[in-house]
Parts: structure tokens; C-alpha cells; sequence
């Protein structure tokens, strides 16, 4: 099999590509931890509850909202649990399901953080770009995305090429975290 190299301009797109994804992620953030006391991930929980029906969502279609395992969402939804912001009720439509429920305090929470959140990805992303520019960065991830979950005829991803899909290999015999 032959190697199909990034041609230069590939290369330099991809290593572009890294440094602003990193430094992006990495500004955010440090701004959640400061201002919230919580990691972007912990905030995506609050945020992705707080838009649903009820403030409420399964477990396993929050892990599918947010592209992560279903353990790394468990984690989060411990802590956040723990901290009072969240709380897990179970489904009553699916006995082998559960729900993450945003609490008043994670809703107080998450209308603390926000208005820094935004005003943080505004002069960090889109303050950068022309209107046009944000259209094609919408254009540009939603194909990558779209690839990458094999929603497409050129991906052929299988049920365990998505993260809320994996299931955790450190037990043998034992459910997958919900």
C-alpha cells in the first residue's frame, strides 16, 4: 500500500488546523475553570441540559450530543452530581436507562458562566472571521463531523468508531456506563 503524504499546502492547512483547535480549546478552557470553577466539559453538560425538554436528557444521547464515551460522561455527571448542578433520575420508558437532570443550581450555574463563556468564543473565534468565513467554518466542520460518524457514503465508520458508542474494556460481564 502506498502512502498518500499531505501535499504542502495539506500539511500546513493541518498543522494550522492543530495549533488554533489546541489553543482554542485550551483558552476556553482556562476561562470555565476561572470564572465557573469547572473544565469546558462540565459546562457542555450544563449548556446541552439546559436547552433539552425538562432540563433533562438520557445519559447516552447526552454522551452522543457532546461526541464523548459514555464512562467520560459518567465521570462528568458524577462530579457535577456531587456538586449539585446535575442529578441522575432513572428513565422511566427504558429500565435499563438513565437521565441527567440540570438542577436550579446548575441552571444558576450556567447563567453565571455564560455571558464569559460567549464573550470569550466571540473575541477568540468568530471576532477573527468575516461573516462569509463563519459560513464556510460551518460548512467545513459539519462535513469533517459528518465524515467522522460515517453519515456520509465516503465514511464507513462502525458502531464502535464513535466515542458515545465505545464501551469501556476494564470489566469484563459488566454494563456499559449509561
Amino acid at each position: 500500500m502506498t502512502t498518500r503524504w499531505l501535499s504542502p499546502e495539506e500539511q500546513r492547512a493541518w498543522r494550522a488546523y492543530i495549533a488554533a483547535s489546541r489553543l482554542l480549546e485550551d483558552a476556553i478552557d482556562r476561562q470555565l475553570q476561572q470564572e465557573g470553577g469547572m473544565p469546558h466539559l462540565f459546562y457542555s453538560v450544563l449548556a446541552n441540559l439546559s436547552d433539552a425538554p425538562d432540563r433533562q436528557l438520557r445519559m447516552t444521547d447526552l454522551a452522543e450530543t457532546l461526541k464523548i464515551t459514555r464512562s467520560r460522561l459518567t465521570y462528568a455527571v458524577t462530579r457535577l452530581e456531587r456538586d449539585g448542578l446535575v442529578r441522575r433520575e432513572n428513565c422511566r420508558w427504558d429500565k435499563r436507562g438513565s437521565l441527567a437532570v440540570l438542577t436550579d443550581e446548575g441552571v444558576a450555574v450556567l447563567e453565571r458562566t455564560a455571558p464569559g463563556h460567549v464573550e470569550t468564543v466571540r473575541a477568540l473565534l468568530f471576532d477573527r472571521l468575516t461573516p462569509e468565513q463563519v459560513g464556510q467554518l460551518e460548512e467545513i466542520c459539519t462535513g469533517i463531523a459528518q465524515g467522522l460518524q460515517g453519515e456520509n457514503e465516503s465514511a464507513a465508520a462502525t458502531v464502535e468508531d464513535v466515542p458515545w458508542r465505545r464501551r469501556s474494556g476494564s470489566c469484563s460481564g459488566s454494563s456499559p456506563a449509561e
